[in-house]
């Protein structure tokens, strides 16, 4: 029994991608000094800045015959220039499609003229199973194209913080720093996940335990990437928590599993559906849900405007639901504003929130409020410790729906103020004047 002819189908598919990032680097006042100028050298303005050089590595699988070539976002990130090369040396400078920071997955494009590329097959991860045989193919520290094997250890891993939607296969295939972006495959040769992240010793060796986003999910993102429209999900429109044994006999239920519903935005699909705070739910599909997160990754890899079926436990009772998946809507409009002035509030960049500002920012709660997307250095904003992220809620005990609210407030309100804010999950309230 050999992995070789699975190898010899796959491994020609399977590239490194260089990744060449610029880093402006600020240069200590210190340095402007002549005496220290002659040790290390002239031409640096007074507070100027000096360009630094860094490269990434990692892995990359071609999936399409026209050059569209997967990897992950973190391979490519703040990139000026990608060069992707194959095992048999071609080299081609890529231009990147789409970066998806939400699943960690980056789409790129080489032209390769008439000459034909081997390409990689997706297979369909929902089939696998715990203890199926599995391949990675990568380029583990730059030492070359690199060929192991090991077993699926466990599915749907949504305990993995590397992105936000989270439904990870694990494996314990060995999978080290460089294997990024490389392929996972079946004894089939169909792709069935892009390796994404290892749990390591301080070292950052493998200790096989490595994770990889499921093929489903991949080509929703290259679908998105290749036809040139928006990457778009549906919208969940309600929050929840995992059922904890605690809840699980109150709830009617013989082991803890599924989402408890703590909030329906009104209007939603959710709600439209009848879904109402307090329903457990269960499944999607033929699908179990443990949390929300593996709620939100399988609806994500679905694609918008078709309707899905959940399984909801209400008072002791399970019954189907047509969940209808429509993108989160931008209601109000996000109305971008930079707040100036002589006020501790200069130097913010605010909007509106809506549901697709919610989703487009990973964040939680009602989408009544003002969002921090923004701060600029050196601003009295900054100073006082705002954050992107922040959500206003009040100020002065007045309710802040909108941005017009929060101007017309810092306009007309007299100090000091009292400010409340959400940060993540924490509610704050700051003192100013």
């Amino acid at each position: 029994m050999s992995f070789a002819p699975v190898v010899r189908q796959v491994a020609p598919a399977v590239v490194n991608i260089y990744a060449k990032i610029i880093r402006q680097r600020r240069v200590q006042p210190l340095f402007d000094d002549p005496f220290f100028r002659r040790f290390f050298g002239d031409g640096v303005p007074f507070g100027g800045t000096r360009k630094r050089m860094e490269k990434s590595l990692g892995s990359g699988v071609i999936v399409g015959k026209s050059g569209v070539v997967v990897t992950n976002n973190h391979v490519i990130k703040n990139a000026q220039h990608v060069t992707v090369v194959l095992p048999d040396r071609r080299e081609f400078d890529a231009k990147i499609l789409l970066a998806d920071t939400k699943t960690d997955l980056a789409v790129l494009r080489i032209q390769a003229g008439k000459e034909p590329l081997p390409t990689a097959s997706f297979g369909d991860a929902d089939g696998l199973e715990v203890g199926d045989l599995v391949i990675a193919i990568g380029n583990p520290y730059g030492v070359g194209q690199t060929v192991t094997s090991g077993i699926i250890s466990a599915l749907a891993r949504t305990n993995v913080g590397v992105s936000d939607f989270r439904s990870f296969i694990q494996t314990d295939a060995a999978i080290n720093p460089g294997n990024s972006g490389g392929a996972l495959v079946d004894l089939k040769g169909r792709l069935i996940g892009i390796n994404t992240a290892i749990f390591s010793q301080r070292g950052g060796g493998s200790v096989g335990i490595g994770f990889a986003v499921p093929s489903n999910m991949v080509q929703t993102v290259v679908q998105s990437a290749v036809s040139g429209k928006p990457l778009v999900r549906p919208w969940l429109s309600l929050s929840g928590a995992a059922v904890t044994a605690d809840m699980a006999e109150g709830l009617g239920l013989n082991r803890p599993t599924g989402v408890l519903v703590e909030n329906v935005y009104p209007g939603g699909p959710a709600d439209n559906a009848g879904i109402k705070r307090g329903d457990v739910i269960t499944k999607i599909e033929k699908f179990a849900v443990e949390d929300e997160y593996a709620l939100r990754f399988r609806l994500a890899s679905r694609p918008i405007g078709k309707s899905v079926e959940l399984s909801v436990l209400r008072r002791g009772i399970t019954k189907p639901v047509r969940f209808k998946l429509i993108p989160p809507p931008e209601n109000p409009l996000r109305n971008e504003t930079v707040i100036g002035g002589r006020n501790p509030f200069s130097g913010l960049k605010v909007v509106n929130l809506s549901p697709a500002v919610l989703e487009e920012h990973n964040l939680r709660g009602s989408p009544v409020g003002v969002l921090v997307i923004a701060v600029k250095r050196g601003s009295p904003a900054i100073r006082l410790g705002f954050k992107p992220g922040d959500v206003f809620v009040q100020i002065n005990s007045k309710t802040v729906k909108r941005v017009r609210d929060m101007e017309r407030i810092l306009r007309d309100e007299p100090q000091p103020w009292r400010i409340d804010i959400r940060r993540g999950k924490r509610k704050l309230r700051k003192n100013i004047g």
